[in-house]
């Protein structure tokens, strides 16, 4: 098959979800009010409550959810075959993937900006806020440790690259002084970023930086604590909507790539339905996450997004535009790589051999050099994309560890409350986790502990529609497939993988004590799951009781 025919159903899904599904949910169900006041303007601090341009936001959103999750999963769920990919991207970003991005966000704006676990606690109960948290701390303690493990790597096995983050960095710092404190126009500040960002990517071959594993993690670290702790207008949202730019002209350059190209799908449409991390169902649904859903995207969206939003007329272009814009990085990662080999045995090789990252970078450089770019600024900037999108998340992964930390401890130890406390905390647990390498075994699970977040942030949206007595069955019926596809895959995965060679005695050592490890954090997961689903239920049922019971008073009435 041709790629522009799965060019041709990522332009049906975009119109379709956004243009159509999301405005009208937008308009029916959530009633966006332009007149209502949002928490960015009621509690502006200057710190996390802080109004924010639509276009600036939508550039922090993508580049907040996008990570470099959703062209990492996709490139390995080709073995289950590139149709099956395509496939769950497109209906599970239509029906499943915006929703959750932007009901999260509206009804975290709708309530004062709560987060999860405050939403939680009103609408489930105390209970359900103390495991909720719980579970956000280590969800994001493993995203910091992957994430902070492949920056690390990728800068001190790059030399072309620690100096086009360098200068990403500087240019956050300039353009939140431009925009918050002289107040230059929007535009112009935006081409003085393009021109530094994508200057420091052209000189990044011409000014190698090199330095050690352990240098560059350190470095990462400080870049962590500053990310967490300065205010969201003076770094971390000029940041993202700066370097956002980069992520900008992957895209374009990728479709316009894929277009003039026209190449054909040379990987299997459909390959084997149980390959070396399970089968298709459930195992591809969390191993693509990003892209199509991710629970990430509601950690983001609630803690971040919701607090920065001037209008509520923003949060539909802002949240469901940005997760439509991922949506995007995926189809073109599934297209660039599954166009690139010549076999189905060579892109095992080369996944085996290099890894996702390296052949998303080789595929998105190759379409960027077919426009007559220089093929080493190409590779630099597919490498600069994958590395900006992963810093981004680690931006935010501090900052909303800071504030799980707040709320879970922050009543019974008041240094708990400190913010300079709370992240130095993370940093130090994340860099124990790094240089012990335990977190590895634990990442196995990610996937699953990832989407079983989508179908708690779902499960609450769920019972706020219920409890406002507005339809919640768009909601519900996602929420349903994403909760026992996610526990399955768990399930699976501790039972089916980890636990086997544990009692066969293949295992010895280290490796023993990780597979044991990981195992019994899935038992977890399922147990908390179960509970949440309890507590919801019964939530449920009082909403659904106290709407039956307003019906009939006002049937009374009429009578």
């Amino acid at each position: 098959m041709n790629s522009l025919v799965v060019l041709l159903f990522w332009a049906i899904i975009v119109g379709l979800g956004y243009f159509v599904y999301s405005k009208w949910v937008n308009q029916n169900i959530f009633e966006a009010d332009p007149n209502r006041a949002t928490p960015a303007k009621m509690y502006l601090d200057g710190v996390d409550y802080m109004p924010a341009n639509k276009t600036v936001l939508f550039g922090f959103q993508l580049n907040s959810i996008a990570g470099a999750a959703p062209i990492i999963g996709p490139i390995i769920a080709l073995q289950w075959g590139w149709l099956p990919a395509v496939l769950w991207l497109g209906f599970g970003v239509l029906l499943i993937g915006w929703v959750q991005d932007y009901s999260i966000c509206m009804v975290s704006v709708k309530n004062d900006g709560d987060t999860l676990g405050a939403l939680s606690y009103k609408l489930i109960s105390p209970r359900s806020r103390a495991i909720l948290l719980a579970f956000i701390y280590f969800y994001l303690l493993l995203l910091a440790t992957a994430f902070g493990d492949v920056i690390s790597k990728g800068l001190s096995g790059n030399a072309a690259l620690p100096l086009p983050m360098l200068v990403a960095v500087g240019t956050a710092f300039l353009v939140g002084h431009l925009i918050y404190r002289s107040r230059v126009n929007i535009l112009l500040t935006t081409l003085v970023a393009i021109v530094l960002i994508f200057g420091g990517i052209a000189l990044g071959n011409y000014l190698p930086i090199r330095a050690s594993y352990n240098v560059m993690l350190v470095a990462l670290c400080i870049f962590a604590y500053f990310g967490a702790t300065l205010p969201v207008w003076q770094f971390i949202q000029p940041y993202n909507y700066a370097s956002v730019y980069v992520t900008y002209f992957g895209i374009i350059t990728g479709i316009i790539g894929v277009l003039i190209s026209a190449k054909p799908m040379t990987l299997p449409a459909v390959g084997s339905f149980n390959i070396g991390l399970g089968p298709l169902w459930p195992m591809m649904f969390v191993t693509i996450a990003c892209g199509a859903i991710s629970g990430w995207h509601s950690l983001v969206s609630s803690i971040g997004t919701s607090r920065q939003i001037e209008n509520e007329l923003d949060v539909r272009p802002v949240t469901s535009g940005a997760m439509f814009a991922e949506f995007t990085i995926s189809v073109i990662a599934v297209i660039v790589c599954a166009t690139a080999f010549t076999s189905n045995a060579d892109y095992l090789a080369q996944l085996k051999a290099a890894g996702p990252v390296a052949i998303f970078t080789t595929g998105l450089g190759g379409a960027i050099t077919s426009l007559g770019f220089p093929a080493t600024f190409a590779q630099s900037v597919g490498g600069a994309m994958i590395l900006i999108l992963a810093l981004t998340t680690i931006n935010l992964v501090f900052r909303f560890m800071k504030v799980a930390t707040v709320e879970l401890l922050g009543g019974k130890v008041p240094l708990a409350r400190n913010q300079h406390v709370a992240v130095l905390i993370a940093v130090i647990i994340t860099f124990f986790l790094i240089k012990t390498g335990y977190w590895l075994y634990i990442w196995v699970l990610f996937g699953g502990a990832n989407q079983l977040m989508a179908s708690l942030a779902l499960l609450l949206v769920t019972l706020y529609l219920a409890s406002t007595a507005k339809n919640y069955r768009f909601i519900l019926y996602p929420m349903f497939f994403m909760y026992i596809s996610t526990v399955a895959a768990i399930f699976y995965t501790a039972f089916f993988k980890l636990l086997p060679p544990v009692f066969s005695g293949q295992l010895t050592g280290v490796k023993t004590v990780g597979h044991v490890l990981s195992a019994t954090f899935g038992v977890l997961l399922i147990v908390l799951a179960l509970i949440l689903a309890y507590d919801g239920y019964q939530a449920f049922k009082k909403y659904r009781a106290a709407n039956a019971a307003l019906r009939l008073a006002e049937a009374g009435k009429t009578h």
